[in-house]
């Protein structure tokens, strides 16, 4: 199979795995806000944002810059994996021996901390399966990750419905995580072998060169979560368990809707890592294509939730979860940003500028918690929803300066007036029909905004095929820091 045919199916079928998959998340959600009401689903949302936590403290940049040195021309493969998987394992091991002195330090109910407790289990078995995605990335296989995350998904939901069905209470649906992961990591960890076989390996010579390069994104991880997750707990520690449920209500939308724009760059990672240094025009091309391509994809999430947004939390929440409109309302602007923060963030890792990317998200990661401070305790979830708005802003607006500084890639906006139009269009036909069916106003406002790009020629398929038809060149990659 041709690369350009591998990256297209991978690219369609990891599209298809993580749709599916975020459709089961979001029924998953819906149960449970029906089933634990604001505050027991406060009280997960909780125990959900420590799970995070506890990964990025272990992450240590491990995973993205073991993608980026097996996609190296002539990598020794089985060391790199082998080193960088062991290494993994050491660092899950010393967060999970520290989650109780954190968890029991803090102000929670006996039942949220040991909540939390079980999602530091298994942020353990996350932890593996995701370094593990770094081979199937290399070697175009991504569709596999999709399979095993759906099974896994499927196997959440089905113990997040028995736990409402008999009433098991929050700490079966936290549990629902761990039977979760672990089904992914047995999956991906079985099927990994098919390409690549390796062992656990302890060369802390190789240990002390690959963690001076990968800490600088570790750090960047962490303070990534700081001003993408704290949020959460910011709240449950100066609020209630309620506003935390209706924060989290219109923010775990946000948050499934965001794996698209990670996704993508994610499989563009290493064709940008190989073409920005041997092909810059090349990598411009694509750059640009993928900029354009985001660009249109974000216009209708965005207007079609701020007019939807109502009946999206009523389907997804239920009528208990009201106040959480105008918080997704506020929410999809940072989407939008996230998409944009994606993009420039994998142009500064392809071109080794992971530290620069830091010292940008640490700055961020500040302003993002002195700004929750100011404003949760007078404003709530809806300032919290505003300061993450800010924050994603601000990530966007530093990280395409350094790219125009560092990289000096510029993004065209070709199509800009296409895509605003066609959602103006969209807009209008979503503001006149607000007595509508939800899915005629969803499905019509869509078919709107691209039979419009289309009439206007905004973008065509021949576009969005080429995004995804450059396969790797033979060039090196130069591995110091510009």
């Amino acid at each position: 199979m041709a690369i350009a045919r591998k990256i297209a199916y991978n690219v369609a079928a990891s599209t298809v795995g993580k749709v599916l998959s975020t459709i089961l998340a979001l029924v998953g959600i819906g149960i449970i806000t029906r089933y634990l009401g604001k505050e027991g689903f406060g009280n997960y949302a909780t125990a959900v944002a420590f799970f995070s936590l506890f990964a990025a403290l272990a992450d240590l940049g491990i995973y993205s810059v073991a993608t980026r040195e097996i996609s190296r021309p002539n990598a020794d493969q089985k060391r790199i994996m082998g080193n960088v998987f062991t290494l993994r394992l050491a660092s899950c091991f010393v967060v999970l021996a520290l989650s109780p002195i954190i968890v029991f330090l803090l102000p929670y109910p006996e039942e949220v901390k040991i909540a939390i407790l079980i999602s530091a289990a298994a942020f353990i078995f996350a932890s593996g399966y995701q370094v593990l995605n770094g081979i199937f990335q290399k070697n175009l296989a991504m569709d596999k990750v999709a399979i095993s995350e759906l099974i896994g998904k499927i196997v959440q939901v089905s113990v997040i419905y028995l736990a409402f069905r008999l009433d098991l209470g929050l700490l079966a649906v936290v549990s629902s995580i761990l039977f979760s992961m672990m089904v992914n990591f047995t999956l991906v960890y079985l099927w990994s072998r098919k390409y690549l076989k390796f062992g656990l390996r302890f060369d802390f010579n190789y240990w002390r060169t690959f963690l001076r390069q990968s800490l600088p994104m570790g750090i960047s991880i962490l303070v990534t979560f700081i001003y993408f997750k704290t949020d959460t707990i910011m709240l449950s520690i100066m609020k209630t368990s309620a506003d935390v449920g209706i924060y989290n209500a219109a923010y775990k939308i946000i948050e499934n809707l965001a794996f698209f724009p990670g996704m993508i760059m994610g499989l563009i990672l290493p064709i940008m890592a190989h073409r920005i240094f041997s092909d810059r025009d090349g990598f411009w091309d694509i750059s640009n294509k993928v900029f354009k391509f985001f660009l249109m994809l974000i216009i209708p999430l965005v207007v079609g939730t701020v007019f939807l947004a109502g009946d999206i939390i009523n389907v997804i929440g239920g009528a208990g979860f009201s106040e959480s409109n105008i918080v997704l309302k506020i929410l999809i602007f940072a989407l939008a940003f996230i998409f944009f923060g994606n993009f420039t963030n994998a142009i500064l890792l392809s071109a080794n500028l992971q530290k620069k990317l830091m010292y940008a998200l640490a700055f961020c990661a500040v302003f993002n918690v002195v700004l929750n401070i100011l404003v949760i305790p007078k404003y709530s979830y809806i300032g919290t929803a505003a300061t993450s708005v800010a924050t994603e802003f601000l990530v966007f607006a530093i990280t395409l300066y350094l790219v125009k500084k560092y990289v000096s890639f510029r993004p065209r906006l070709d199509g800009l007036g296409q895509f605003a139009l066609g959602g103006l269009l969209m807009g209008l036909f979503l503001y006149f029909t607000p007595a509508s069916s939800f899915l005629l106003r969803i499905v019509a406002g869509t078919a709107i905004y691209f039979i419009a790009l289309w009439a206007v020629g905004g973008i065509t398929v021949r576009e969005v095929k080429s995004i995804f038809s450059r396969g790797g060149g033979s060039g090196n990659l130069t591995t110091n820091e510009k």
